[in-house]
């Protein structure tokens, strides 16, 4: 599913030269300070670029040794707590009531960010809400791919940046991604009570609580990318499903992740697919690999997306 990732360069590049799009936002925010990477040009100091260091002093390393899963787990579960209730239900009930024909989006939004932003988070979040599929790009500090696709169509490493090559809209600034998301795609209602105002206050926390996971590009993560784009069922807030989307972030492995919060009408192809409604599931078109058990998809991705045979 999806195209090969040999072609994204070439694709975004067509995409957004047929819809038009020759500028973008470049307004300066609290996320140009949180998340962008100046390389010492700008005297604003990163807090993720902070950060970042001092959370790996506190982790548990390589992410594709042997983890303790018991830890894991716990820490997850205390950033799904941090969240609620944001990014776990769908709202398509709300939105589209008894309505069985939903008419989603004709072409994948993309959507470049790295799992443990915190305003990458709400993005997801309003994702998850509103029942919506997207072609993720992991963009890990670090990272040799995705980024570069950013500062290219952009015109800056700010995270995260919206595609939307349905509308030809394309910017940063998570809070008006969010905005236009549900104006676009959730007919004109306004964003979950609180969704905007609370990453400020606990959107941080599951970055801290997962010591900086899905942050930075494992150092053995293979270069060359994967022919075609695996594809992960899960749903923001999911604590299994979070250490997955952590690792695939890790590896830079682009994904089209199928939002399957609670209530969601994709949950059908879900049980259709892997015979069960349990996340994350996750289907590798490269190896025909569908693995549904968190350990396992971590197992295989490290093992096959990896520089050396571990």
């Amino acid at each position: 599913m999806g195209i090969g990732i040999h072609e994204e360069n070439f694709f975004v590049q067509i995409l957004l030269t047929q819809k038009g799009i020759t500028s973008f936002p470049t307004q300066f925010s609290h996320e140009n300070v949180a998340v962008s990477e100046d390389n010492g040009s700008n005297p604003s100091t990163s807090v993720l670029s902070v950060l970042c260091p001092l959370l790996k002093l506190f982790s548990a390393g390589d992410p594709s040794q042997e983890r303790n899963y018991i830890l894991e787990v716990a820490t997850s579960t205390l950033a799904t707590m941090a969240r609620l209730p944001w990014g776990s239900r769908s709202r398509s009930d709300s939105l589209y009531g008894k309505d069985t024909s939903i008419e989603y989006p004709p072409m994948c939004l993309q959507l470049f960010e790295f799992e443990a932003c915190p305003f990458c988070r709400r993005v997801r979040e309003a994702l998850t809400e509103l029942d919506l599929s997207v072609e993720i790009y992991p963009c890990p500090k670090g990272s040799v791919r995705h980024r570069e696709m950013v500062r290219r169509f952009g015109g800056k490493e700010q995270f995260p940046f919206l595609v939307d090559p349905n509308t030809g809209i394309s910017m940063y600034e998570s809070s008006e991604i969010v905005k236009y998301l549900f104006q676009q795609y959730g007919k004109g209602r306004n964003p979950s009570i609180g969704l905007l105002e609370s990453t400020l206050f606990t959107g941080w926390m599951p970055t801290i609580l997962r010591a900086g996971r899905g942050m930075t590009l494992w150092e053995k993560a293979r270069v060359d990318p994967p022919l075609n784009k695996l594809e992960l069922f899960s749903y923001e807030n999911n604590p299994y499903a979070r250490i997955v989307r952590e690792a695939l972030c890790e590896l830079e492995l682009p994904y089209i992740l199928q939002n399957v919060g609670t209530g969601s009408p994709r949950t059908r192809l879900l049980l259709e697919t892997s015979g069960s409604k349990e996340v994350p599931y996750i289907i590798d078109p490269n190896t025909g690999t569908q693995i549904g058990d968190y350990k396992k998809i971590l197992s295989y991705l490290f093992q096959t997306y990896s520089k050396v045979t571990l």
